[in-house]
């Protein structure tokens, strides 16, 4: 994974150990969260080894790009992988139709319990609460969309791509329900490769 300039609310830049880039857009900011690691992923499959978040700092940075929050601690960083791990783990299951662990609910719930970020309307005269919320309350946002992701209709729209050789998942946000790719970029465009190779073949064989 790398960092490059946001192209919408929810997703980030992926590298393959190829050099191949492309963008992938998890659909929710609770599965980008959960993206920061290998979601699971085993020797040989996309994600294996990916870890973003290694030290403080780069907590900051992956926080910067989606909020305003001052500079995480220690602390922060366990608590974050802590919730990423429990993510993670639900993503998994959601996307082969399995039950949640209770202690993965059970961690989720509980991050979703402290508080969170505040809306803010911008435009006013007088600072209301602290000038920059803390690491913390990201998380509690972020534990937040997880319940909203894992819970009523969106449970039943967390899908992994269906490339041959990829097993990225996402939630499904288009309006038909009818989203197939990690990305058009990348899966998408290697699926119409082989579409049109195997007709070049059939044609040839005509």
């Amino acid at each position: 994974m790398i960092s490059g300039e946001r192209q919408s609310d929810t997703g980030q830049w992926f590298e393959s150990r190829e050099g191949t880039r492309w963008w992938f857009d998890s659909g929710a900011l609770s599965l980008d969260f959960a993206y920061t690691g290998s979601m699971g992923a085993q020797p040989g499959e996309p994600g294996h080894g990916w870890e973003q978040l290694v030290n403080t700092a780069d907590l900051d940075d992956w926080l910067a790009d989606r909020f305003t929050v001052t500079p995480s601690s220690e602390r922060d960083l366990r608590d974050a992988l802590t919730l990423r791990d429990a993510l993670s783990h639900a993503t998994l299951a959601a996307a082969m139709g399995r039950p949640l662990a209770r202690r993965d609910i059970d961690v989720v719930n509980l991050y979703a319990a402290t508080p969170d970020l505040p809306p803010r309307l911008d435009g006013g005269s007088r600072q209301a609460g602290r000038t920059r919320a803390r690491a913390a309350q990201a998380l509690a946002t972020i534990a937040r969309d997880g319940v909203a992701v894992f819970s009523g209709e969106r449970a039943g729209r967390i899908r992994t791509c269906d490339g041959e050789d990829c097993a990225l998942i996402y939630l499904d946000t288009s309006r038909a329900g009818s989203r197939r790719w990690c990305s058009m970029q990348r899966c998408g465009n290697r699926h119409k490769v082989r579409q049109h190779r195997a007709r070049q073949k059939a044609q040839a064989r005509s």
